[in-house]
């Protein structure tokens, strides 16, 4: 489609605005680690995969453990796992981490490949996607005297129960929320926003006071996606996706796009071609959210410290509410963040569950690892976390305010593949489709039905 070729052309004009930086920490890895942007390419690894030898040259057990995430969370999660090799010396732990854009289709080859790192932090949905038969992760359950999952109430653990297996253990729930620049909102002369209506009117604000690159709110594809759904749910109170199939009529999913296109139309959000051109592969490397041009997002709560960290100094970041007036209904919804995984292919399983434990419920783990994937579910990592004052305000906030508000849950094929993978999804076709100019509404709605129909089988 002609988006595709625009797209690609205002990257192109756009200035090189990718930095590279090298990762902190020294894990036991067999070379270097860079995290190349930290949010933005999946290149910051040190490719242990199961190629590495299951015994090392001195005799230590040897395990594979990865994650993707940003600078803290990579420094957080090394920390933790250079003191489990202190405490555990017959255990070696090789470790590939990067940033989440291209993480998840490089993970995908591995698992379809029995490459996979022995243990992984996963995606919710990966289960269903990846291991529906349960072929790709092993039961924990077999592994209980090892990884205490007394810890986790049964319910959460439920979630992650798919043929029969207990296929990963959820380390914390999320759901989307809003984050403003309370420091623009203030050099723009208003407070930040509390309504939709607040909301729109701060579009014109930016665009009179600030100047026309201003906006109060920038969101990506898949962000418009999960922000419409915020909407209809909102409006019409009900999920988008029940019992494998989709809840919504094609006026109704209509009248949601038209929704995320007034947002670009009334100057609330920047378009699909300018965020484009700003040349960042993600909002928080983008120079405009760093400098407060972009004053609001849409984000997990768990990404609070990610956005937040990415601000130049002086910049106030505030959690915001969820808006009243959007609907009749408590819209949103709220989901497994993530979860720890061990592959079906591991040889060392007991070494896995043991770095599992100790990342999720043992104190010196625990106090290390922090909230940088949310707040925990473990009670003992709740429990410490608490005592020792380690929970990040802004996420501890932000994640109070999803699990108080939101009343709908999310269908794991929400997070299909075929559906969010960028540029090539369905959320990225449509929504980019409306934004160029290249669907109008009846048009970018039947091609968002047909895909997600797809998906479901239907």
């Amino acid at each position: 489609m002609m988006k595709k070729t625009k797209k690609f052309v205002a990257f192109l004009m756009a200035s090189t605005m990718v930095f590279s930086m090298a990762a902190c920490g020294t894990s036991k890895s067999d070379s270097a680690t860079t995290d190349a942007t930290a949010n933005d390419s999946a290149t910051a690894t040190t490719d242990a995969t199961k190629d590495a030898a299951e015994t090392s040259a001195d005799g230590k057990t040897v395990i594979t453990f990865s994650w993707w995430g940003g600078d803290s969370r990579h420094e957080a999660t090394i920390a933790a796992v250079d003191k489990f090799m202190e405490l555990n010396p017959d255990i070696e732990v090789q470790t590939s981490f990067g940033a989440w854009d291209g993480w998840e289709e490089k993970m995908a080859t591995s698992f379809a490949t029995s490459t996979a790192s022995d243990v992984t932090q996963i995606n919710w949905n990966w289960i269903t996607s990846f291991s529906s038969d349960g072929s790709a992760f092993a039961d924990l359950n077999q592994y209980s005297s090892i990884i205490d999952l007394t810890q986790f109430d049964q319910s959460k653990l439920d979630l992650c129960t798919v043929a029969d297996k207990l296929q990963a253990i959820p380390v914390s729930m999320t759901g989307r929320i809003f984050y403003w620049n309370k420091t623009t909102f203030e050099k723009a002369g208003i407070s930040v926003p509390t309504s939709l209506e607040e909301l729109k009117k701060a579009g014109e604000t930016f665009k009179t006071v600030l100047g026309d690159e201003y906006y109060p709110l920038v969101v990506g594809e898949y962000d418009r996606m999960v922000l419409m759904i915020y909407y209809l749910e909102s409006v019409y109170g009900k999920p988008w996706v029940e019992n494998g199939e989709l809840q919504y009529t094609a006026e109704e999913v209509q009248t949601g796009l038209e929704f995320i296109q007034s947002l670009e139309d009334d100057h609330v959000i920047p378009s699909v071609e300018t965020v484009t051109g700003d040349g960042a592969d993600s909002i928080d490397k983008n120079p405009k959210w760093m400098g407060g041009v972009y004053a609001g997002i849409f984000e997990w709560d768990s990404s609070a410290t990610k956005m937040q960290s990415a601000l130049t100094e002086g910049q106030e970041f505030v959690v915001g509410d969820y808006f009243k007036d959007m609907g009749d209904y408590q819209g949103g919804f709220s989901k497994v963040s993530l979860g720890f995984a061990i592959s079906e292919s591991a040889k060392n399983k007991e070494a896995c569950a043991k770095l599992i434990n100790f990342l999720l419920n043992e104190e010196e783990g625990i106090k290390l690892m922090a909230s940088e994937r949310g707040i925990p579910l473990s009670k003992t990592g709740l429990q410490v976390c608490t005592d020792n004052n380690l929970l990040n305000a802004t996420v501890a906030e932000a994640n109070s305010k999803v699990l108080a508000w939101t009343q709908f849950s999310l269908d794991p094929t929400f997070e299909d593949a075929k559906l969010k993978n960028n540029p090539d999804g369905i959320y990225y076709d449509v929504m980019q489709g409306l934004s160029y100019g290249d669907y109008d509404l009846a048009a970018a709605a039947t091609a968002l039905i047909e895909g997600v129909n797809g998906v479901l089988g239907n």
